[in-house]
């Protein structure tokens, strides 16, 4: 070979030669693979470095191609939000730190901290996640989703391009971890077992081609061998002296058996990277079979379980005592057990979205004598609320003995009310296969799964979050209240309120589009305004605000999290909800429940709702603590029941709250407190609270004829989506889909909620290639700007939430719209 590369280089197929030579010898090993440059270009310009430790604090330390690191915030719980963590990317593994310095002593490989390392890591590591398994989630704004198996992690960048830089540093990693693990032999125990005969099939048919590469590299054994011999033998009758012409001819022929060899050879590496690519999908094929396969034994055990839970609730329902006693009675007869402590519900598989409060006791009631308690001193009475019992009365203007209804032609200011309309188009029945489109749903975000109409309900998520303020009244009465814990009660009655219309109103509302609003004009009529904008669509943030003329302001940005379980599906409300007394000050605090919809693959879908709410005074420092007892079929409890104490700033009692959230909250004013017998196992003793006969401070309204028949809608939600004059042209009214699901049109309705999807989705690829120029030229890119509101720390909570900026109700008056997004 090497006295024929001579003639060829000066032969006419030069080119063919150089470009054959290139092919690697069977006898070579490749190339180690290049280190992604991208990767330690971002490691070394990512990396924060505005508190990276001094040279004299530890040793100096590089970031590799396979190193990055910096600082994120994760979201832990309710109670915390998001903290910052050090996170380090590392040989296809993420793994988080409270601190920095323990990450310093984890990436340091001398002698003289390798001891140091390992022991550190065992108490500063707070969790590790495989990217080869994992599921890299980019969303809006800063944020990142990593998920493996039923982890998920939540993180928070500083800024859009910082987020960038993570995502394709964890993009890279992750692949060059998949590559590693499908280097990997078949026995190394990473893959998912397959069964048998896919195993016997699979591996029949790669040994059959390892056979055949097997003739084929014997094949090119002995043309290598004949073709060496046949060159030498050239060789020498190059040597030997012969006529001009035979010379010229033998060094035709010595270049054709070149040729031909390294032909082979390229046939060859060709036949083995072909088996190489084999095996490597052969074990993909294998993963997405058993994927499959595991789906639907799953799938199958979740409906087995199902049909025997109900043959055992059947059986249960036939030999359960009547429950004929009702709560009520049992209190005026000698009180009842109410317990705020909250039980562990089998629903709630992700603690990190419960928000539990682990410090509130169980207590008893008492029914109280009125008249006893009005011969009473103050001296007899132990822990009791200010005021007297006869202050106490049926005739007090704030707490009244009945629940005043909402079907007057005026308001309180004398100002007829707008003739509103009283129903909407009844809804088609339409058969829907609903299992076909659940199955692949399971363990994902639903927001960003594409459901058709036919799941929804003609309003949108920036409606139903206005439809909370269907009882606004409460706070209308709570401003005339002058103690600030019977302001609580109000307060708290409307924090249930919200609920009581999601009892039969199983359908799933709009997502909003990115920039999409929706107003409530009610100034005139009953007081208030209201304006909702969606600032974030994955995940999907809305951002409220309410001012009432009648003295209270009202503010939220819920962000909805949500998961479906095969069984049923869970949905967090993530967020703070603020609310304002203009003339006391008194500013409340509080978060929702999670609401939790049964029997999604068999039997009628219904709704619950679970969890703990703890509304806070920040200016009097009066608490309420609110129960939403789960539901259970074995319990004796009252369904949907809810119990709430409201304590002072010293932790004493003052008011009991009793209800359900589905129909009505009581109040009931605490006369006298004791302690009861020792708790056992050294729990505390729960406390008596001796009370007067309770009063209904909320009562549900009914709902209106036939609304069966128009998605459970209450009075208020059948005018939440009529025209209106002079709303902004992103106003939720004007969105085509739900007008056309609204009037029967479901068809029409589904290809035009596609094409606004496809729209949307175009503009959010503009903003990330935005993203990316400004990342290449080192500039800042701030993302979305909601158009109202705008991003701001909360200075009660400490958490970054959306505030009104003002200007929407002055554009709508000059009818200046030449800001708002075209998004429909």
């Amino acid at each position: 070979m090497g006295k024929a590369a001579a003639p060829l280089c000066s032969a006419g197929t030069r080119g063919l030669v150089s470009l054959l030579s290139a092919v690697p010898c069977l006898a070579c090993k490749p190339p180690p693979p290049r280190a992604p440059t991208l990767l330690v270009a971002m490691s070394l310009a990512g990396a924060t470095a505005l508190e990276a430790p001094s040279p004299a604090a530890a040793p100096s330390i590089s970031a590799g191609p396979d190193t990055y690191k910096g600082w994120l915030f994760k979201w832990t719980n309710y109670l915390k939000g998001y903290q910052r963590r050090w996170f380090v990317l590392s040989n296809g593994l993420l793994s988080y730190y409270r601190c920095l310095h323990a990450n310093i002593l984890l990436i340091v490989n001398t002698s003289k901290y390798g001891r140091r390392t390992q022991a550190e890591m065992a108490h500063t590591c707070r969790g590790t996640i495989n990217l080869s398994t994992a599921h890299i989630d980019t969303e809006d704004s800063c944020n990142i989703v990593l998920s493996n198996g039923g982890r998920a992690y939540h993180l928070k960048a500083h800024s859009e391009v910082e987020r960038q830089r993570w995502v394709t540093a964890l993009e890279l990693a992750k692949a060059k971890a998949i590559r590693m693990r499908n280097n990997q032999s078949d026995d190394s125990g990473d893959e998912e077992p397959a069964s048998q005969s896919d195993k016997s099939e699979l591996h029949s048919t790669l040994k059959n081609l390892s056979s055949k590469l097997e003739d084929l590299s014997t094949c090119n054994d002995l043309i290598a061998k004949h073709g060496a011999a046949l060159q030498r033998s050239l060789s020498e009758l190059e040597n030997l002296k012969l006529p001009a012409e035979s010379g010229e001819k033998i060094k035709t022929v010595n270049e054709r058996a070149t040729l031909f060899r390294i032909t082979s050879n390229a046939m060859i590496n060709a036949c083995r990277d072909f088996l190489d690519l084999a095996e490597t999908h052969s074990r993909k094929w294998q993963r997405a079979l058993q994927y499959e396969r595991e789906q639907r034994i799953r799938l199958e055990e979740t409906i087995e379980q199902l049909a025997k839970q109900h043959n055992n609730l059947e059986r249960a329902c036939r030999g359960a005592p009547s429950l004929s006693t009702n709560t009520s009675s049992r209190t005026s007869k000698g009180g009842s057990v109410q317990s705020v402590k909250p039980e562990a519900s089998d629903e709630d598989e992700e603690t990190e979205y419960f928000d539990a409060m682990e410090d509130a006791h169980a207590f008893i009631t008492v029914a109280a004598d009125p008249s006893e308690h009005h011969r009473r001193t103050g001296s007899n009475i132990s822990g009791a609320s200010e005021g007297r019992a006869d202050d106490w009365n049926l005739d007090d203007n704030v707490f009244e003995s009945s629940y005043p209804a909402s079907t007057d032609a005026s308001n309180k200011d004398g100002v007829p009310k707008k003739r509103r309309r009283s129903r909407i188009p009844d809804k088609p029945n339409y058969s829907l296969n609903l299992w076909s489109i659940m199955k692949n749903c399971i363990g994902k975000e639903l927001s960003k799964i594409p459901m058709p109409v036919n799941f929804n309900e003609p309003l949108s998520m920036l409606q139903r979050l206005t439809e909370d303020l269907e009882y606004h009244e409460l706070l209308d009465r709570a401003v005339k209240c002058e103690s600030a814990t019977e302001q609580m009660c109000f307060v708290a009655a409307f924090s249930v309120s919200s609920y009581s219309t999601t009892v039969h109103r199983t359908a799933k509302p709009f997502n909003p589009l990115l920039g999409e609003t929706y107003e409530l004009d009610r100034l005139d009529e009953l007081g208030f305004r209201s304006l909702c904008e969606q600032v974030s669509h994955h995940p999907p943030a809305a951002a409220h605000h309410v001012y009432s003329k009648r003295g209270w302001t009202l503010w939220q940005d819920i962000t909805i999290a949500s998961k479906f379980r095969g069984k049923y599906l869970s949905i967090m409300p993530l967020g703070y909800i603020h609310l304002e007394f203009h003339s006391s000050g008194n500013h409340y605090v509080w978060q929702k429940v999670t609401s939790t919809v049964h029997n999604i693959i068999v039997g009628k879908l219904w709704i619950d709702q679970s969890g703990d709410i703890e509304i806070i005074n920040y200016k009097s420092k009066d608490k309420c603590q609110l129960k939403f007892t789960p539901y259970s079929y074995f319990s004796r409890d009252v369904p949907r029941k809810v119990t709430g104490l409201v304590t002072d700033a010293d932790g004493k009692g003052h008011y009991v709250m009793s209800g359900t959230w589905d129909e009505k909250m009581e109040c009931s004013k605490i006369t006298q407190s004791t302690h009861g017998n020792g708790g056992s196992e050294g729990k505390l003793p729960k406390m008596v609270y001796q009370t007067l006969s309770p009063k209904v401070l909320w009562m549900k309204y009914p709902l209106p004829e036939n609304a069966e028949n128009m998605y459970y809608f209450s009075n208020l939600a059948l005018t939440l989506n009529e025209p209106e004059d002079g709303a902004a042209p992103t106003d939720s009214r004007l969105r085509p889909d739900q007008r056309l699901m609204e009037n029967g049109k479901w068809d029409e309705a589904n290809v035009e909620k596609q094409r606004l999807e496809e729209k949307q989705r175009a503009v959010r690829h503009k903003r990330e290639a935005e993203a990316v120029v400004a990342l290449e030229e080192g500039k800042d890119y701030d993302g979305y700007i909601p158009l109202w509101f705008e991003r701001k720390v909360d200075p009660v909570t400490g958490e970054l939430m959306c505030v009104y900026k003002g200007g929407y109700w002055e554009a709508k008056g000059k009818q200046a719209w030449s800001a708002c997004p075209s998004i429909f």
